[in-house]
């Protein structure tokens, strides 16, 4: 039967018994390698996640930049062709 402590700081005994948690797995054989390969995982998802992020602002810049060189060639008309001359 679980028994509520008299402080009722749940979020601090959560964060006690994970740092217990921690300090066991890295008393395990290989517990060590293990932790660093889920940290050095959660630094590359956090690394997509930036990148991921800047392709929105990169695929808006382009939309812009493509109806801009789409108003330059409705813009540009073709030069009107000078009538040719007839020597005589």
């Amino acid at each position: 039967m679980a028994t509520k402590r008299a402080s009722g700081d749940t979020l601090g005994d959560l964060a006690t018994r994970g740092q217990e948690t921690l300090q066991r797995l890295t008393e395990l054989p290989g517990g060590t390698t293990a932790l660093k390969a889920f940290n050095d995982l959660r630094v590359r998802v956090d690394e997509l996640g930036k990148r991921v992020r800047g392709i929105d602002a990169l695929e808006a810049r382009i939309a812009r930049l493509e109806k801009d060189v789409a108003a330059l060639k409705r813009a540009q008309k073709p030069a009107p062709k000078a009538p040719a001359r007839k020597g005589t």
